[in-house]
């Protein structure tokens, strides 16, 4: 499980063999069944979570309370109601398990430890940040400036992997269509 956190910080920077087996402690390991919360909305985000496997959404809720999801992550991404961790609000997103799942935490405190412990996870984590600030404003633009086939080709093109694991209904949340312009979607693509 740990290896694959591993060569993730690997893949944005160089750790010695001091910094590898101090980082471990950091972290705790925490199983989730398919359909288990990670987190909902309105508790405090306690740790910010590394996907090692499994899959996870994170959405809110309106109030005839239909899904309307903001992220999906996979094995080697990172979840979180941000927001809430950092500043130790109440969180507005739920994030639950779509798959069974096994992920690597760090609460906020350690979080804090690790930066003065291990200098260059300092580094590691401002890649993410800027990576994810990066997609976020390219999410926004998709969703303000492509039409629906647009968004699912794009999507797809980019996904592949999750177009096979996701049901279509939460893909159609993700990208802000609904259920059965993704039906006619796919089935258009499927017979070009």
């Amino acid at each position: 499980m740990f290896d694959v956190l591993l060569s993730h910080i690997e893949d944005k920077v160089d750790l010695t063999e001091k910094d590898k087996s101090e980082l471990q402690q950091f972290f705790t390991c925490k199983k989730l069944r398919k359909k288990q919360y990670l987190l909902q909305e309105g508790d405090v985000c306690k740790n910010l979570s590394f996907v090692s496997k499994g899959l996870l959404k994170s959405y809110m809720l309106d109030e005839k309370g239909s899904e309307h999801i903001s992220m999906f992550a996979f094995e080697g991404w990172w979840i979180s109601d941000f927001n809430s961790f950092i500043n130790q609000e109440k969180a507005v997103l739920n994030i639950d398990a779509i798959e069974e799942t096994e992920l690597l935490t760090i609460t906020r405190e350690e979080y804090e430890n690790l930066m003065v412990k291990i200098p260059i996870m300092d580094r590691y984590f401002r890649i993410l940040y800027q990576n994810s600030l990066v997609t976020k404003d390219y999410r926004l633009m998709v969703f303000n400036s492509f039409t629906a086939e647009e968004k699912y080709t794009q999507f797809a093109e980019k996904n592949p992997d999750i177009i096979q694991r996701v049901p279509h209904n939460l893909i159609a949340s993700y990208l802000g269509l609904t259920p059965e312009t993704v039906s006619r979607i796919r089935k258009k693509i499927s017979f070009k």
